[in-house]
């Protein structure tokens, strides 16, 4: 394994950590290996180590590259600071994608509960106006929204509503708005997708009390009327924030834990990829 970190062009307080695949063995053809860049939870208000490289490890042993972002948080989370840090991010790993021996049009975006919200931000805000102004300040009025769109979306109990089921914490720090106001309610993910939304796997808990399950259902169905294909479990026990439900991460339920198995599974049938 190589690993190191970078900070991507354009961006300050965000550094993604990489993990690449070692090149092929002497006889081998190297080939492109998709990659899975994951999101932390944390409300906006942390990055949790938690869902950081635990979940990176299972991806890696898979064949992917991984890269885990660090991404701004608390005041520095709002006007789209953390959407530009990971569109940057996605900008580096496709400019990079030759060099790293990496699929270009196979990354996808891995986020929890708020890292959640963070990773389906790129797949249903990359073409919305109120986003691109922002982007296009950074990156020139020719940047092209479809060059930071993910392949695919793997969602561990995100945020997604901004209504009565919002962690409203979370949507506050992001929007930098108060719960209800217009502003607040424009980062509610669901009302973000159509078509272009990319294939995703959700999961979590019907018991989950920090996040209510109501808002991976409420993606699902919207990712439903809009024909995106998708793949949803909900466990019917298991509180906030399990990970990936190891000893490691203090939450150790082994049968919730096959979510990440499948999700790999998932991914492979997706990306036509088998290690």
């Amino acid at each position: 394994m190589k690993c190191f970190t970078f900070q991507p062009e354009h961006t300050d307080g965000c550094t993604v950590t990489a993990w690449l695949q070692e090149e092929p063995a002497e006889g081998h053809v190297p080939r492109a290996l998709p990659a899975v860049l994951i999101c932390p939870g944390g409300a906006y208000e942390f990055v949790s180590a938690r869902e950081a490289e635990p979940v990176a490890k299972p991806y890696f042993a898979a064949g992917c590259h991984v890269f885990i972002l660090d991404y701004a948080v608390g005041e520095n989370a709002r006007d789209f600071r953390p959407l530009l840090q990971l569109s940057a991010a996605m900008l580096h790993l496709r400019a990079h994608a030759e060099e790293w021996r990496l699929d270009a049009e196979r990354i996808a975006v891995c986020g929890f509960s708020a890292g959640g919200h963070l990773a389906a931000s790129l797949g249903t805000l990359y073409k919305e106006e109120k986003f691109l102004a922002a982007a296009k300040k950074l990156w020139g009025p020719d940047f092209q929204c479809g060059s930071i769109r993910p392949d695919a979306m793997i969602l561990g109990y995100p945020v997604i509503l901004a209504d009565e089921y919002a962690h409203t914490d979370s949507i506050q720090n992001v929007s930098g708005a108060k719960k209800g106001s217009p502003e607040y309610t424009w980062f509610g993910l669901d009302a973000h997708v159509d078509a272009s939304t990319p294939p995703t796997y959700l999961w979590h808990t019907a018991a989950d009390g920090g996040v209510p399950v109501e808002n991976s259902l409420r993606l699902a169905a919207a990712l439903s009327a809009a024909k995106v294909p998708f793949e949803l479990h909900v466990f019917p026990e298991g509180g906030h924030g399990m990970s990936v439900c190891t000893e490691e991460v203090g939450s150790a339920d082994p049968y919730n834990a096959r979510w990440m198995e499948w999700s790999i599974r998932w991914l492979e049938k997706v990306f036509h990829f088998q290690k």
